[in-house]
């Protein structure tokens, strides 16, 4: 047997290392586990994902250019022991409340190291390889994403909700043993990390999404979101000002002022938020309504991940450079059309046409996903690569995090219509389904639609 191209085996390293991370669906899938162990609401399971991935979203940007400071394999290291930490830490949690505190540890630890992931899987290939190497990496990606329903099926099947955390410690600590492979760390001569600017950015982004969050809890009021919502914007605008004084800026704001590369952003942020919505529902579909096992259910929703294995695959391969517009522009329309099949097949007979819209849904994540990403990578200079693979992050789980309130408090609020119009708690939850499913299928539609106005946006 050959022995493996370096590129290739630390492409491989690289991968296993930021399995954590898609491997978290695993946890999804344990979601009516935790809920009946900590005798919860259906609604109190969001903050789960909220607290999870509003730490790394908030932390990603200023964690990747601190990668484009001192160097991407340190702060991946750093990541993947972090990581190794809040995985056991989590397994242990005594409460509901230690498990939330736990999941901001690791979501910490996700931030250091996905934020560095892709500029080291681009700095192991040649420039011209790019798109076929972010490909190969967000393929690697999304095959972690399917084995996690696979194996957290089992896992909380055999030994409960806790084994969705205690897997994946000894993945994090093998990827660190191997992590001496990748390029060594060069710290960047002459250039500032900006503190004050880091403060300014982490806390704009989590207070943003956490007045989000609360503003649809029952109960919670008006005031605290309103207040939150306030300082972030404050915050924002001091961060935009102070941005444009630094010499070394986190995130150059000029890009922004190309409105196709803004607009490609928002889409981003829309498909996420949509493609979201699987991960948020299908797992009470399974369970409550067609009655999979964990392990049956964990394997039907692998199906989706399976689709974005090969629309990464054919995103690395079709049309690359700039012509990856085609590519985000299918996967966009695959989404949208997949999306209303699954609302559409919420009864349990319709288990394989569900089956079926997942792959094509999972396709169209994988066209869209990879591409932007390239398209975001090919935007910013080589040496600010932990950024562009970090905002490519942040609006995929900018749009996670809206997904997990937004449509969480939508499918409450038909579900509980129907239950009070006197629907059996089946057919309100079915009511429900179909109904989130479509506004998600009707926004994602109306946004590509808002882009379609300016046609040189997708034009090659």
């Amino acid at each position: 047997m050959s022995r493996p191209r370096p590129a290739s085996f630390g492409l491989l390293v690289v991968g296993l290392g930021v399995a954590g991370v898609p491997l978290d669906t695993a946890v999804n899938i344990a979601f009516p586990a935790i809920t009946a162990a900590f005798d919860l609401q259906v609604r109190s399971i969001q903050w789960i994902v909220i607290c999870y991935v509003l730490t790394y979203t908030s932390l990603m940007l200023v964690f990747g250019k601190l990668g484009d400071l001192l160097g991407y394999r340190l702060i991946f290291q750093v990541g993947l022991l972090i990581s190794a930490v809040a995985f056991v830490l989590c397994a242990l949690a005594p409460s509901f409340g230690w498990l939330l505190l736990f999941r901001v540890l690791q979501g910490i630890g996700a931030a250091l190291a996905i934020s560095v992931a892709p500029a080291l899987a681009t700095s192991l290939y040649d420039e011209r390889d790019r798109s076929r190497a972010l490909g190969a990496y967000a393929g690697l990606f999304s095959l972690a994403w399917a084995l996690g329903p696979l194996l957290g099926g089992a896992l909380v099947d055999r030994w409960g909700w806790g084994g969705v955390f205690w897997f994946r410690a000894p993945v994090a600590v093998l990827a660190l043993m191997l992590s001496g492979v990748l390029p060594a760390p060069e710290r960047a001569a002459g250039r500032r990390f900006d503190w004050l600017g880091s403060g300014l950015l982490a806390f704009w982004i989590s207070a943003l999404l956490l007045a989000l969050a609360l503003a649809q809890m029952p109960g919670g009021g008006v005031w605290l979101p309103l207040g939150l919502a306030i300082a972030g914007i404050n915050a924002l605008i001091v961060f935009a000002m102070h941005q444009a004084s630094f010499s070394e800026p986190i995130l150059r704001l000029s890009l922004f002022r190309d409105l196709d590369f803004s607009l490609l952003n928002l889409m981003s942020l829309a498909v996420s938020l949509v493609g979201f919505a699987v991960l948020l529902l299908v797992p009470y579909h399974l369970a409550g309504i067609v009655r999979l096992s964990a392990t049956w259910g964990g394997a039907v929703l692998a199906v989706s991940a399976v689709g974005m294995i090969l629309g990464s695959a054919l995103a690395g391969r079709l049309w690359g450079g700039k012509r990856q517009k085609r590519n985000a522009l299918v996967g966009i329309i695959l989404v949208i059309a997949a999306t209303v099949v699954i609302g559409q097949s919420a009864d349990r007979s319709a288990l394989a046409a569900m089956a079926v819209a997942l792959l094509c849904q999972g396709i169209g994540l994988g066209l869209f996903q990879v591409a932007y990403t390239d398209i975001v990578t090919g935007s910013l200079p080589v040496h600010d690569r932990g950024v562009a693979g970090s905002l490519a992050m942040v609006t995929r789980t900018l749009g996670t995090v809206a997904s997990a309130t937004l449509l969480s408090a939508l499918f409450q609020q038909v579900r509980q219509a129907a239950l009070d119009g006197g629907h059996t708690a089946e057919a309100a939850f079915l009511r429900a389904f179909e109904t989130t499913f479509t506004a998600a299928a009707v926004f994602l539609l109306i946004t590509l639609g808002a882009t379609l106005l300016r046609r040189r946006m997708w034009q090659s």
